[in-house]
């Protein structure tokens, strides 16, 4: 068996797979399946500063090869994790990374104050929520708006900061780069593309919130793509998303420059992907004499 372990930020993973935010809530149900010290890490769901109740239905529309989803961040609130899910969290043998939203850089700011009182390991800050104070514009669409919310919370913080990147941008590269400058000790993509679906005999859109984002293995191949872009742009480690359904998917998400993964949507179709993800990623491995997984990362040979 091959060494799966992997190292971000200081922070030791047994193996670099990440059930990603949104699609694991925080593992109670998951664990009724199986235990969850086989992951590498559960990166929670997405938390705000007070309640949310997320966007009216429908807010799920099936897509080939993937789904749409308009959820709007349906969460209990910063200080309900922190006081009924996370100490189950921290017993569970696992690398535990909490992902934060907000509307406001203020929101943000007071997300990561009270982590940083807690024993959570990392925090994951999803930049892909509208500036209420911007005209609603999303932080991460700009280098501006991206470096000002990083710079905010890195000052907020002392636990290893991964910034999340939207997709919707024009050039990624120049947004991994404003948040490494300002602090991120990780960058994580792609979070989820905008997308749209309409129904022919209502003329209507199929989501009540009229657009989502979209998701599973038709991102993919945009995934790797930004994965390696970034990747070979910045000297902070990357965490790649966006697609990945199968264990050949992770290796080559981590061949593009991935240093640990995150499964989102194959969860939503099998429950038991992420361990089906590590099982397939050893084994690829010991089938190459592969010693250990991190001689992969970013092994890419561009012509």
């Amino acid at each position: 068996m091959a060494n799966l372990g992997v190292n971000i930020c200081g922070v030791d993973f047994k193996n670099p797979v990440i059930p990603a935010s949104g699609v694991f809530g925080y593992g109670r149900e998951y664990e009724e399946l199986y235990s969850l010290s086989k992951l590498g890490g559960i990166a929670t769901k997405g938390t705000t500063i007070t309640k949310r109740m997320g966007n009216p239905a429908p807010r799920i529309a099936e897509t080939p090869s993937g789904m749409l989803n308009s959820v709007g961040l349906q969460n209990p609130g910063i200080d309900y994790f922190i006081e009924k899910e996370l100490p189950n969290l921290l017993t569970k043998d696992t690398v535990i990374i909490s992902n934060i939203a907000g509307s406001t850089i203020d929101e943000c700011v007071a997300i990561a104050e009270k982590l940083n009182e807690t024993e959570v390991h990392m925090i994951e800050l999803n930049i892909s929520c509208p500036n209420v104070k911007k005209g609603g514009a999303t932080f991460g669409v700009s280098c501006e708006g991206a470096s000002e919310i990083t710079k905010a919370v890195r000052k907020a913080t002392t636990k290893p900061l991964i910034v999340k990147l939207s997709p919707n941008v024009t050039s990624i590269v120049d947004i991994a780069k404003a948040v490494e400058s300002e602090g991120a000790d990780s960058i994580s993509l792609i979070n989820t593309l905008l997308g749209m679906r309409i129904d022919i005999n209502t003329k209507r859109p199929i989501l009540k919130n009229n657009m989502g984002g979209l998701s599973g293995s038709a991102v993919f191949p945009v995934a790797v793509r930004m994965v390696w872009q970034v990747a070979n742009a910045v000297k902070v480690p990357v965490i790649g998303m966006g697609g990945i359904s199968n264990g050949k998917d992770a290796i080559e998400m981590m061949m593009a420059g991935a240093r640990a993964v995150q499964v989102g949507g194959a969860v939503f179709t099998d429950p038991f992907a992420p361990i089906k993800i590590i099982d397939e990623i050893n084994s690829w491995l010991d089938s190459k004499g592969i010693k250990d997984i991190n001689e992969i990362v970013g092994s890419v040979q561009p012509w």
